[in-house]
């Protein structure tokens, strides 16, 4: 018998992808070798998550200001309060959910939907793939809507790949699993939240950025609403060009998600100076 196909490596060898993640490891590379790492990375991580949340929000609809986020402690209301909450939640959970993930990607997506919720989620609907006729509420995303049926083979599909493992960069994997889950949609809401959260997971897990100091959340939020829907436009496409474009995207994320993760060590820097 021969060899399985490994889709999400031949991924790789789409014009610019590896060029992408050379530039994403140098990067990630460079913040981990700041001498400030060596002695305060928890302070660094526990930043990271901060500010990773915040971007998380500001895609979902909740865009405030980083102090606000830092100062508030009641996130019960609906609407905003909640998005930013929920981030929080999410950023919170993912590091916790790594060997659950490595058995079992659909059983951590289904915690991350709880964690998520809440307690101001309709009964029944939490953690589970939505049943056909069930609205979704992402109004951020304006994709065309898989059915449900095309969402449970989708899912079980992606779980495969990823239980089957994989020689495909860490970029490249966490890429397809972002934009697979917004493309997808598969709970009633928040899934750009859960999306972008197992994007971190996939990070984390993989090695790239053990620590979770790299938050690419910052990153799309500050390449803008736009330019992520565009670049989610070609994932959905499904040609070459149009996957590269979105692991380009994503990579360019992680950049910036390090740029500000490296200016948090030169402020620290500099207060110990």
């Amino acid at each position: 018998m021969g060899t399985k196909a490994d889709p999400l490596a031949a991924l790789s060898a789409l014009p610019g992808v590896a060029d992408s993640v050379d530039s994403v490891r140098k990067a990630v590379d460079r913040v981990y070798g700041h001498r400030v790492m060596r002695r305060r990375s928890n302070e660094i991580t526990s930043e990271a998550a901060l500010r990773g949340a915040r971007g998380s929000a500001a895609l979902a609809g909740a865009d405030w200001a980083l102090e606000e986020v830092r100062r508030r402690s009641d996130f019960g209301g609906e609407g905003e309060p909640w998005t930013v909450g929920a981030a929080l939640r999410l950023t919170a959970e993912a590091g916790q959910l790594l060997s659950v993930w490595r058995q079992s990607p659909l059983r951590t997506l289904a915690r991350l939907h709880l964690v998520a919720a809440g307690s101001s989620a309709p009964e029944g609907t939490v953690g589970r793939p939505r049943l056909e006729g069930e609205p979704v509420a992402e109004p951020l995303v304006e994709l065309p809507l898989p059915d449900a049926d095309e969402v449970a083979g989708r899912l079980d599909g992606l779980a495969e790949l990823l239980l089957a493992g994989t020689e495909a960069p860490a970029l490249v994997t966490a890429a397809v699993v972002h934009g697979e889950l917004v493309a997808l949609r598969p709970f009633g809401w928040g899934n750009g939240l859960v999306a972008r959260a197992a994007e971190r997971i996939v990070l984390i897990g993989s090695g790239l950025d053990p620590k979770s100091i790299c938050p690419a959340e910052v990153g799309h939020a500050e390449l803008g609403r736009a330019a992520y829907v565009a670049a989610l436009d070609g994932y959905v496409s499904g040609t070459p060009e149009g996957m590269a474009a979105w692991i380009t995207h994503c990579g360019r994320a992680v950049e910036l998600g390090v740029r500000e993760s490296t200016a948090v060590c030169e402020a620290l820097q500099r207060g110990a100076a």
